[in-house]
């Protein structure tokens, strides 16, 4: 009976503390993220490429004002779609599972606000100068890169070698 209850208490101190068993198994974790990232990357390329055409098309400041826009709104909603399904993994189960989360969601928070950032901007040009215009989107567009950089989470450093592993294995990742 004594046993018992030791066991009881070691296992209620455990779970208060946190650990193990309450993350999910690496190869899940990384299966999940790499299935809210992969139609992320699509979309921002898609989404590019669409933006290529249509300002090669347009004629005025307006026109590409517009098309820039639409662009840069659909990039933030697609990196703040890739944020929520990152952050709905859940946690993986390993060393630091909870700051390996919070960075990969932090990261795409950043890169949804980078693009967010640079639309409003860009929203706010007056386009009666296209000159003055288009050196401004050019300005905006250098910001916007160098935000986004720093966004950006190192592959080499993510996370211990079980989760490196486990994003490395999984079809989803590749």
């Amino acid at each position: 009976m004594r046993a018992a209850r030791l066991l009881v208490a070691a296992l209620l101190c455990c779970a208060a503390a946190g650990c193990g068993g309450d993350g999910v198994e690496p190869r899940q974790w990384a299966r999940s993220v790499c299935t809210a990232l992969t139609p992320w990357r699509a979309e921002i390329a898609d989404l590019t490429a669409k933006a290529q055409q249509q300002l090669q098309a347009a004629r005025t400041p307006a026109e590409t004002k517009t098309n820039i826009v639409e662009l840069l709104d659909g990039a933030e909603s697609a990196s703040e779609k890739a944020r929520a399904g990152v952050d709905g993994a859940g946690v993986p189960d390993v060393e630091d599972g909870k700051k390996v989360a919070e960075q990969f969601t932090a990261s795409l928070s950043k890169a949804r606000d980078a693009y967010g950032n640079a639309k409003r901007t860009v929203s706010e040009l007056p386009t009666a100068d296209g000159k003055a215009f288009y050196a401004a989107v050019g300005k905006a567009f250098t910001t916007l890169k160098d935000d986004y950089e720093r966004s950006a989470i190192d592959p080499a450093h993510t996370g211990p070698a079980d989760l490196q592993r486990a994003f490395d294995e999984v079809p989803e990742c590749r």
